[in-house]
């Protein structure tokens, strides 16, 4: 399967995914600080990192769905598919989350929304598996280079970088 979007000749979506990851563990570092009685600032940061991270993974997720339509059927496509609404799963939670501390003033995090990140987390560790499911499945019959005389475009420019010792 070849990706639709693409940089550089690689894919988009497994670039973008990262990302969202990242900035979820981040707010529960940060909310996880402020339940515990760190200054009440970080309450807000995580907040906005929550926030920052659902606008990334909805980017991540536009680019999952057009990636979809190249998934040939079967296994593969039951793995995408799964991996693609786990991430909204995830996302979904951390959502909630963000919209019960919208109201609030200082947006600091409570226990029973650490809870739900921690939740939402274990079900993006789920997410995480699947993409490495799917990254293996789709680079199935490539081979890696492990040299870089194996590298095409590299074989024998070594010798030119480096001169034999005498």
């Amino acid at each position: 399967m070849e990706s639709r979007l693409r940089v550089e000749g690689h894919p988009i979506q497994p670039m973008l995914v990262t990302f969202p990851y990242g900035l979820f563990v981040s707010a529960l570092v940060f909310d996880l600080t402020d339940v515990l009685g760190g200054p009440a600032f970080l309450g807000e940061v995580g907040y906005w990192t929550a926030v920052a991270a659902l606008v990334a993974a909805a980017l991540a997720a536009v680019a999952g769905m057009v990636d979809l339509w190249d998934v040939p059927g079967g296994r593969t496509r039951r793995t995408a598919v799964t991996f693609n609404l786990v991430n909204v799963a995830m996302a979904g939670l951390f959502l909630v989350s963000c919209l019960i501390r919208a109201d609030s003033p200082q947006r600091g995090a409570s226990v029973v929304l650490l809870v739900t990140e921690v939740i939402a987390l274990a079900v993006g560790g789920v997410g995480v598996r699947l993409g490495a499911r799917l990254v293996r499945q789709f680079d199935e019959g490539r081979a890696e280079a492990t040299t870089f005389d194996a590298l095409p475009g590299v074989a024998g420019s070594t010798a030119e970088i480096i001169p034999p010792r005498p």
